[in-house]
């Protein structure tokens, strides 16, 4: 089946998600609220399952859509496409809850026959790992904006909670911080002990002080703690943002 990924601003893929879900009025106006003030968006396949029947080649994909926040902040969006219409057109569902989704998916799933659902649990729904090995980051430049900079670092480390997070010297470099840049790290993993029971993302803060020179953060926010909770760490460069979500992983036994 094929996807269009949405162009343009948050608020233009917010647009063209509700244009063509089947449930788009069951969204509340907060949610669209918030995906419409995002900062920037990513979009990415999360799962995909096909079946083949005697009328062609039948199947279901869930397309997960990362908003940015002003905040810092992600919200999450799902939207399920399958080719169950009439005559094998493609239908689009939207969710902002994870449950409503699974939900969709295992009716959808049984609609098209095939194995059982409960065959399918702890199967890996990622994509193959050969892709996930080739996948390459999206090179992109910088792009500056004088916006409360300085601000939006003091709110970057004060929601850290790593006991290692950057010190009172880097507070101190950044609070001449006059622009800054957010990027989302597109860094694949594979999940494993159930359907997308992980969560793990990069964000990649710089920041152009005062005198000229440039200070980057690493936010790495994840759930992989005991009781499950999102949180947020920083650290000043990429590889210690790895190592430590490696770390977090292996105490719990994840391969991420």
């Amino acid at each position: 089946m094929g996807h269009s990924r949405a162009d343009g601003t948050p608020a233009e893929l917010m647009d063209g998600l509700l244009a063509r879900a089947q449930n788009g009025f069951e969204i509340g106006e907060a949610v669209l609220a918030q995906a419409r003030s995002a900062l920037m968006h990513q979009s990415e396949l999360r799962s995909c399952r096909q079946c083949n029947e005697r009328c062609g080649q039948l199947g279901y994909s869930t397309y997960r859509h990362v908003f940015l926040l002003p905040d810092g902040s992600s919200l999450l969006l799902w939207e399920l496409e399958h080719n169950t219409g009439e005559g094998g057109r493609p239908l689009y569902e939207l969710y902002a809850d994870e449950d409503a989704l699974t939900l969709a998916e295992r009716r959808v799933h049984d609609r098209l026959g095939g194995a059982r659902w409960e065959e399918l649990d702890g199967l890996p729904l990622w994509l193959p790992d050969q892709l996930l090995h080739t996948a390459e980051p999206l090179e992109s430049s910088r792009a500056y904006v004088a916006d409360n900079s300085a601000d939006h670092a003091r709110r970057v480390l004060r929601r850290a909670e790593n006991p290692d997070r950057p010190g009172e010297e880097t507070e101190r470099l950044l609070t001449t911080a006059f622009a800054h840049d957010i990027a989302l790290a597109p860094k694949p993993r594979r999940r494993s002990g159930g359907p997308d029971a992980t969560w793990c993302r990069f964000y990649e803060h710089a920041f152009l002080l005062a005198g000229g020179d440039e200070v980057v953060l690493w936010e790495l926010e994840h759930n992989l703690t005991r009781d499950g909770r999102l949180v947020c760490e920083v650290y000043l460069d990429e590889v210690s943002a790895e190592l430590a979500a490696d770390r977090h992983a292996r105490a719990l036994g994840v391969d991420l």
